[in-house]
């Protein structure tokens, strides 16, 4: 279980570099970039839906998931430790009026591991947060090229949980979680002379940000057999808002551009002290976010549920950066899925084990540009393979949907995203079955 473990974590720091690239959406070129983390490979292959829990998979988006009661099935015992390692690839197109792109990246989405203790459980992992990542450009009326933006870095966190079963019901979790990480943009703007004719060097901006700062996150699950072959499960999360401290820099360099390979030379640079105008050291508020679920099913057969999720995206704020053409909005997200087992018991039988996920979801991201809201849709679907013993599982999922729109000079993302995780499971702590 150990050696298991450290596996676990030499992948993460192999990778965490790695997963900050995690991007090519143009939006990401907003407040703190492209929020990464929606929940695990069963969260999201379910629409995103977070409020079913149960003893054999990891909840990263409700630490009262870490709590719960013994095993009737393994001699009363406790339930086992779970593992969790998560990543994904995804394809993009973009469209924006009648130009067309392609994109794609990859990157590790959350290790994690909850460890029982009694009606006491714990939790921690690390998971990219946000990332940014983007290549723009803009041109005049004539389709002459003026400026160039691209971005890259965001934002990863690492979390400690607990939670504990206040009732046979009623379960309380609470985490916190502290999030680092860097952000760098980069602006290019291209003279002519009057004969428009490229000049040989151009200007360059650099603002980079580094962040750090605590947040945290409250958590509840209700969960009740009503009926033999009938639960009810309710789920709410509340994570108020915070404060990330950014300590900010700013450059402006003379550079000459290779026109073949498009690198870049630097002549000069010129370090800007951002101290007179108070920009050296900055706050930057993350909004406060509440969830809200509920799901009926028998259990381990089935469950559908719905939740909705809503980001005081207003609250959000970053000085350096202020751009006039955007603006926050509250945002708010609606996820409808669920899954079905044909038999979970059923170990002469493979293919009678599997979880077959589907969902749906709506999200208003609160993002308002030139006068359009951008929004965003998908429809998953997954699998999770029985492997190993005590329930562990390999799940794969798929989920296709759009972000955006074309119109308004703005970039419609049509995309397709492959999931793929291990939810491993292990007993750390046994009763001896003979003296």
């Amino acid at each position: 279980m150990i050696k298991k473990f450290l596996i676990l974590i030499a992948v993460v720091f192999s990778s965490l570099s790695f997963a900050q690239q995690g991007s090519s959406s143009p939006y990401s070129f907003y407040g703190i970039g492209s929020l990464k983390f929606k929940g695990t490979v069963e969260n999201q292959s379910m629409g995103g839906l977070s409020v079913y829990s149960d003893s054999i998979h990891v909840n990263l988006r409700n630490p009262a998931s870490f709590a719960g009661k013994n095993l009737k099935s393994f001699n009363n015992e406790a339930r086992p430790v779970k593992y969790t390692i998560g990543g994904s690839h995804s394809e993009v197109k973009l469209s924006s009026g009648s130009q067309t792109d392609k994109s794609s990246t990859s990157g590790l989405d959350y290790l994690a591991i909850a460890i029982p203790l009694g009606k006491f459980g714990a939790g921690f992992g690390l998971l990219p947060y946000s990332s940014v990542g983007y290549k723009l450009q803009s041109r005049d009326t004539d389709d002459v090229l003026q400026y160039k933006y691209r971005g890259e870095g965001g934002l990863n966190k690492v979390f400690l949980g607990f939670g504990y079963q206040l009732t046979n019901d009623l379960r309380f979790g609470i985490d916190a979680s502290y999030n680092f990480g860097n952000i760098i943009n980069t602006n290019i703007a291209y003279g002519y002379n009057s004969e428009g004719q490229l000049l040989q060097y151009q200007s360059r901006e650099t603002n980079r940000s580094d962040l750090g700062g605590l947040t945290y996150n409250f958590g509840l699950i209700f969960s009740k057999l009503i009926k033999p072959n009938l639960e009810v499960m309710a789920s709410a999360t509340y994570t108020p808002s915070s404060e990330l401290t950014s300590s900010n820099t700013r450059a402006y360099s003379t550079i000459v551009i290779d026109p073949l390979t498009q690198q870049e030379f630097t002549i000069n640079d010129l370090e800007v002290d951002l101290s007179p105008f108070n920009l050296s050291t900055t706050q930057l508020t993350l909004p406060s976010k509440s969830s809200f679920g509920l799901g009926v099913g028998n259990p381990r057969k089935w469950f559908a549920g719905v939740e909705y999720t809503f980001l005081e995206a207003s609250q959000f704020s970053n000085r350096l950066l202020a751009i006039d053409n955007a603006s926050y909005q509250d945002a708010s997200t609606i996820s409808v899925g669920g899954f079905y087992i044909p038999k979970f018991d059923s170990f002469n039988r493979y293919w009678e084990r599997i979880v077959y996920r589907a969902g749906i979801r709506f999200e208003d991201t609160g993002l308002r540009i030139n006068n359009e809201d951008i929004k965003e849709f998908g429809i998953s679907f997954g699998v999770g393979l029985p492997v190993g013993r005590i329930f562990s599982n390999a799940n794969i999922g798929f989920e296709i949907g759009t972000r955006g729109v074309d119109t308004a000079n703005l970039v419609k993302e049509n995309f397709v995203k492959f999931q793929i995780s291990l939810s491993l499971n292990d007993r750390w702590f046994e009763k001896r079955k003979f003296n």
